[in-house]
């Protein structure tokens, strides 16, 4: 059940792990190095690679970057309950660069925090489909696909 809703703030001490091009290890990313003073457009994933995220979700967000842009965001990102590697190859996979901060949430801390889990067959406990305008931590639209 969804337990996230418009004006609340994403907590400030979630961790995400983060992998670039140029690293062999994840690193850790807080929370509040995202999201504190900056506006975000966050989107999450039931998973890489999956068929509609892969060949609709990332693309459009990819493709509207410039648009984003110009609208002051300043950071897209992209979370999912995969680890770190996986987010990188399909983040290359689909021709990302670094339009979009992939955010591996492996420990499902920011999901759970947030309400935003499911279950699927053949996958076990997932993120929801789900996109975010946040500004300074304070969530200021929210959709959230049923499950």
């Amino acid at each position: 059940m969804v337990q996230v809703k418009v004006n609340d703030k994403i907590p400030e001490d979630l961790h995400f792990g983060i992998l670039n091009n140029n690293e062999e290890e994840p690193k850790k990313i807080v929370s509040s190095e995202i999201f504190k003073g900056k506006k975000v457009v966050l989107f999450g994933i039931p998973g890489a690679f999956t068929s509609v995220c892969s060949s609709k979700h990332l693309p459009q967000f990819v493709e509207n970057y410039d648009k984003f842009k110009a609208k002051g965001i300043d950071t897209i990102a992209c979370t999912a309950v995969n680890d770190p590697y996986v987010l990188r190859e399909w983040a290359n996979a689909h021709n990302v660069d670094s339009k979009v901060l992939m955010l591996s949430d492996g420990e499902m801390s920011f999901h759970c925090a947030l309400g935003l889990t499911q279950r699927l067959p053949f996958a076990g406990e997932r993120g929801l489909r789900f996109s975010m305008f946040v500004d300074d931590r304070v969530i200021k639209i929210l959709n959230v696909e049923e499950p």
